[in-house]
């Protein structure tokens, strides 16, 4: 039944990882070479590198139990007092179960002074259902408050509604069914609420991009272009602007290839003068164990160069080994 994959599904998930761990898995040396690696003065980075960037997820949790055993420390904590900056925001990252890691990082984006409305909308527009409902779990379970609440107490109007809309997963349909009647009535009615008048139904627009499934929408963008005469997104940018239009843009990219939007993600954190180690830092972490190969594979296509010079040409020292190593290597 469902719950059994085809081995063809299996097989294009694991040509997706980056990050693949150790297959004669033992924790107790990792921790120990952790362990030598920052006792006493001066810190050998590259041995934290070499273990930890080469590990699966699952197998530095065991590593950091492992460490806490031998040594009564817990190997955050250690981590976090002996590096600084990037990279040691970087190895931080990497300590994290996936989803604690993607609740902390919308926890971020809320706290303090101003919102972050980018990181939000990354991760509620690209992640499953199942994804969406751990990182709830952790979210309540790490902050003690419920994560739709803190997103309704942190935004407002539309974008407050397309978040909240996003974060109930209605989307995921993996049937693949379109009704060709329904994908055409959702075009005709986003052209209604949006090109066609004068002032623009939103909540047309949020609850069709919101709760049908993409294979659904792809329809509707087709059928939407052939009324339109220009692509959903074009009427997107022309209708609404700022964080509204980025969210309901992110929609439709996550929709059409996201590994296409990934790797836009990537880009745009490298592109122009300085680095957004934040978003960089943020999505090789979290698709190297998922799809970060199809994304590389995607990135060379949009911008005729690999991930890995962009990465080499705009980082340094141990942050940028330790990228290039959760990157693997340009095949």
């Amino acid at each position: 039944g469902g719950q059994w994959k085809s081995l063809a599904l299996l097989q294009v998930e694991q040509e997706g990882v980056t990050v693949k761990g150790s297959s004669h898995f033992n924790p107790d040396p990792d921790a120990e070479t952790l362990y030598k690696a920052m006792k006493g003065i001066g810190t050998n980075e590259q041995a934290i590198i070499d273990v930890l960037t080469k590990r699966s997820n699952m197998q530095r949790q065991q590593i950091a139990k492992s460490f806490k055993a031998q040594f009564g420390k817990d190997l955050t904590e250690t981590l976090k007092s002996e590096l600084s900056g990037k990279f040691e925001r970087l190895i931080v990252a990497l300590m994290y179960p996936p989803c604690r890691y993607e609740a902390k990082e919308l926890h971020d984006a809320m706290k303090g002074l101003g919102t972050k409305e980018g990181v939000i909308i990354e991760i509620l527009a690209s992640r499953t259902k199942n994804q969406l409902r751990e990182i709830m779990k952790a979210y309540e379970e790490d902050y003690g408050s419920n994560l739709e609440e803190d997103i309704q107490a942190d935004t407002s109007g539309y974008l407050e509604r397309i978040l909240v809309c996003l974060l109930q997963g209605s989307r995921d349909d993996v049937s693949g069914f379109v009704d060709p009647g329904l994908a055409l009535q959702d075009a005709q009615d986003l052209y209604a609420a949006g090109e066609k008048i004068n002032g623009t139904d939103e909540m047309k627009f949020i609850t069709i991009l919101c709760t049908r499934s993409a294979t659904h929408l792809m329809r509707v963008f087709e059928e939407y272009e052939k009324i339109a005469n220009k692509s959903i997104e074009d009427s997107i940018k022309s209708e609404t602007h700022g964080s509204l239009e980025e969210a309901m843009v992110t929609v439709v990219k996550c929709t059409r290839n996201l590994h296409s939007y990934f790797a836009e993600r990537l880009h745009y954190a490298m592109k122009g003068a300085g680095t957004r180690d934040g978003t960089l830092i943020r999505n090789i972490v979290s698709r190297s164990e998922i799809d970060l190969n199809l994304i590389k594979s995607q990135f060379q296509k949009i911008y005729g160069k690999t991930l890995s010079s962009m990465i080499m040409a705009d980082t340094s020292s141990d942050y940028k080994n330790a990228l290039l190593n959760l990157v693997g290597s340009d095949s």
